[in-house]
């Protein structure tokens, strides 16, 4: 089913064009990745299709009962209530079913009633529908999403009573998403969900988006995101819009295959006109070869000539270099205490070693102390307890995410002219231009610039330092996804030493050698990227499970000699006959919910490919087929409940 269609949409700023006959569809179940480098549009095409800003031309459609759920960049969530008591506003028309309910209740209660079984019957009939549709709504089971959805974006028992307004920005946000995650909308518009989430928090949001039931339409610089999530992606350059089906890398191939196609037809092109324009050349004087050049010119002149083939757009180009490499031991943290004097012991006893061209990403939950212990190392903070000790011939280039060391009233060439004085002005123009600073925009002053620019900015300085070993605090933050790319060719061909943090899983599998995981007590370090740092946590957590599970067993044990009259009850014939007969029917509701989230798989997966996503006949019967399987699958589920509660009480 098509929920939404943006048809030959125009949009100008004064006279200058940002989007021009932008055409997009989403259909049910579409997972839409919008993507495009900072300033494509991308952004102002949410707000558009979201009715929160206005377009020139162009028309957006979609059902009437198709209803839009929009979250802006960095939107916090802003109300006088307690966390638990704005969740529930989600569900008002729920919980006035469910007062209803107990209404009539009451009224089935009243034993004057029961003097007329045809009053009684229409009451008893009237509740039994409106206790069906509260089923079908969720109502017996909201309280649980709340508590699923608060707590998958860090949010506790003990923080639901906290008034939102004592909150800080990032909570906010995350209760934004929160809220609109809950509402099921059939269409979500996000842009930037992931800004501010941890690495954890990011893993819950793909696992939840992946199983959402309706479409989705995101902005996100998350390359890791966008590949769990997306299932289609438009991409935004020079103003117009290109459709690509699959997820982020597919995307990838895509676009390099289509352009490499493109240089093909168009050098093929070139091949024949130069062909003919030189036959005419060298025949249209001759009388013998006239005719024969006229029809080449004709045909020259009917020829629809295809347009030089454009790769991207103008990107950031630069390197790190340094002259003199630092000793084989760079790095030596013994028993390391930090924090501040508000908060003092945010992290105990961190203990690492760091080697002469290692590339070290420093991972943990937000607020453990990433950034308080980088800045730690770079003297910005005092040592609580323990030591650190670095090499010889270290000479450090830190890049501070808040880019706290900006001279906001300056220009962005004094900025970095008075930092390198010795330079000639063209040599700090052309740095800058590196950076897709141009002419004008060195004359900007640093407070006016944009989350970007400022990045931009700070690597710009960074890279003239010549530094042998890079401290990064987030720097993959407020870069678009082509400047990303760029830093990481930058970071790989460095041949110093880097220790960073970031949120950004697809950089860290791009530039980590090791990953150092930080805890309030304790470090661990993996010798790998990412994605060997998570196959060791889940091998960590099978692990913790087979213990507990045998742990289970031996306490099991333990508890039965020590209750012979517990014992006795178990071995009843009774009881073991219904406990196998309750087992059995366990079994085969498993295996049905196995079958039946196969087949939900399966065909979720034919959503994806072109044939039936371009197919709308396809695509609906496959659709309802879907719900008709995770209804089933939530009956399932409810048994499955209901025979488990069963068990353990025979248990």
């Amino acid at each position: 089913m098509i929920l939404l269609q943006v048809q030959q949409i125009t949009k100008f700023f004064g006279a200058e064009p940002i989007l021009e006959n932008i055409k997009l569809e989403v259909k049910t179940n579409d997972r839409i990745a919008l993507v495009g480098r900072n300033g494509a549009g991308k952004s102002t095409l949410l707000k558009i299709i979201a009715g929160q800003m206005s377009y020139d031309s162009g028309l957006i459609s979609k059902p009437k009962q198709v209803e839009i759920g929009y979250l802006a960049q960095n939107t916090g969530l802003e109300s006088s209530r307690t966390i638990w008591n704005e969740m529930l506003t989600v569900f008002d028309t729920l919980r006035q079913m469910e007062q209803d309910l107990r209404a009539v209740e009451e009224k089935l209660g009243d034993h004057a009633l029961y003097d007329s079984p045809e009053a009684y019957q229409q009451v008893l009939t009237t509740y039994d529908e409106m206790q069906h549709q509260f089923k079908e709504l969720g109502g017996y089971q909201y309280e649980a999403e709340i508590r699923s959805v608060l707590h998958g974006l860090r949010f506790y028992q003990e923080d639901f009573d906290k008034l939102i307004a004592s909150l800080s920005g990032g909570q906010k946000t995350r209760l934004a998403l929160a809220k609109l995650l809950l509402s099921k909308q059939d269409v979500l518009i996000l842009d930037e969900p992931t800004n501010h989430l941890d690495i954890e928090t990011l893993r819950w949001l793909e696992t939840y988006l992946q199983n959402y039931n309706g479409a989705l339409l995101i902005v996100s610089h998350d390359r890791y995101f966008l590949d769990k999530v997306a299932n289609q992606v438009y991409e935004i350059s020079r103003h117009k819009i290109e459709h690509y089906a699959g997820n982020y890398s597919r995307f990838l191939e895509q676009k390099k295959a289509k352009l490499e196609q493109e240089w093909k037809e168009f050098d093929k092109q070139q091949t024949k006109i130069a062909k003919l324009e030189d036959f005419v050349a060298r025949n249209i004087v001759r009388a013998s070869t006239t005719k024969r050049a006229q029809s080449r010119r004709k045909q020259l002149d009917r020829m629809e000539r295809l347009d030089r083939p454009q790769g991207d757009e103008k990107a950031a180009h630069f390197g790190f270099r340094f002259e003199r490499p630092t000793g084989k031991e760079v790095l030596a943290v013994h028993d390391l205490t930090i924090g501040y004097s508000d908060r003092p012991d945010i992290a105990t006893n961190i203990r690492f070693d760091i080697s002469r061209g290692d590339s070290i990403a420093l991972v943990g939950p937000n607020g453990i102390g990433k950034s308080t212990l980088l800045k730690t190392l770079t003297g910005d903070l005092p040592v609580l307890a323990g030591n650190f000790t670095f090499g010889t011939g270290v000479k450090i280039g830190y890049y501070d995410q808040e880019q706290a060391k900006l001279s906001s009233g300056k220009t962005v060439l004094q900025e970095l002219w008075d930092d390198y004085p010795e330079l000639v002005e063209q040599e700090i123009r052309t740095t800058l231009g590196n950076f897709l600073f141009s002419e004008d925009d060195v004359l900007k002053i640093v407070h006016s610039l944009s989350g970007g620019e400022k990045a931009r900015l700070a690597l710009a300085k960074l890279t003239l330092l010549g530094a042998n070993v890079l401290i990064l605090d987030e720097p993959t933050n407020h870069l678009d996804i082509e400047s990303k790319e760029v830093l990481e060719a930058a970071l790989i061909d460095f041949e110093g030493t880097i220790l960073f943090v970031s949120h950004d899983r697809y950089f860290i599998n791009r530039i980590a050698t090791k990953v150092v995981e930080l805890s309030q007590t304790k470090t661990t370090v993996y010798l790998g990227d990412y994605d060997y740092y998570q196959e060791k946590l889940a091998e960590a957590e099978e692990l913790k499970r087979l213990a507990e599970e045998e742990q289970e067993t031996l306490g099991l044990a333990t508890e039965k000699e020590l209750s012979s009259s517990k014992a006795a009850y178990k071995q009843s014939k009774d009881v073991q006959k219904q406990l196998r007969k309750l087992s059995r029917k366990l079994e085969e509701l498993e295996l049905q919910m196995e079958e039946t989230d196969l087949k939900i798989g399966q065909l979720e997966e034919q959503l994806t490919l072109p044939e039936v996503f371009n197919d709308h006949e396809k695509s609906y019967a496959i659709t309802q087929e879907l719900d008709v399987l995770k209804e089933a699958s939530g009956a399932l589920m409810e048994d499955w409940t209901v025979v488990s509660e069963e068990l353990e009480q025979l248990s």
